[in-house]
């Protein structure tokens, strides 16, 4: 199996993790502050073709009646962006309360303020992949 990589795409920051080899665990491996659309797609880009990924999967983050409000609308319409420059397969997760676990992780852990606000991020893409690869084992 291939690596994947995942997103927590947010306003300010990109959440980064990507699995293992054999698609078993994920790794929350950086943050991604944002600057421009070319510019989080050129260092999403980056990190994509350093783990020879073949899947992008980002988080959905839909309402909590299942309905897309504009933050889900915005997440498709950055998939939409990175297909147009990636050979890697495209696939969306909802991601409902993804920032709420991984906050609530980093509090349970007594992780700082300052700490808590660079990983969450993070974590919450790795919360994003262990779902879908969780959703990968059942399916296959």
């Amino acid at each position: 199996m291939e690596r994947i990589v995942a997103l927590d795409v947010g306003d300010r920051r990109i959440g980064v993790a990507v699995s293992d080899a054999l698609g078993l665990t994920a790794q929350g491996v950086k943050v991604i502050q944002r600057t421009s659309l070319a510019a989080d797609i050129s260092a999403i880009m980056e990190t994509v073709n350093q783990y020879q990924a073949v899947e992008i999967v980002i988080g959905l983050p839909l309402n909590m009646n299942g309905s897309k409000g504009p933050q889900a609308e915005a997440a498709e319409a950055f998939g939409r962006e990175l297909e147009g420059k990636s050979d890697a397969k495209i696939a969306f997760v909802d991601e409902r309360l993804t920032t709420a676990a991984a906050r609530r992780t980093l509090l349970e852990a007594d992780t700082s303020r300052k700490k808590r606000k660079t990983v969450v991020d993070m974590l919450a893409a790795q919360l994003i992949l262990e779902t879908y690869l969780g959703r990968k084992k059942r399916t296959t």
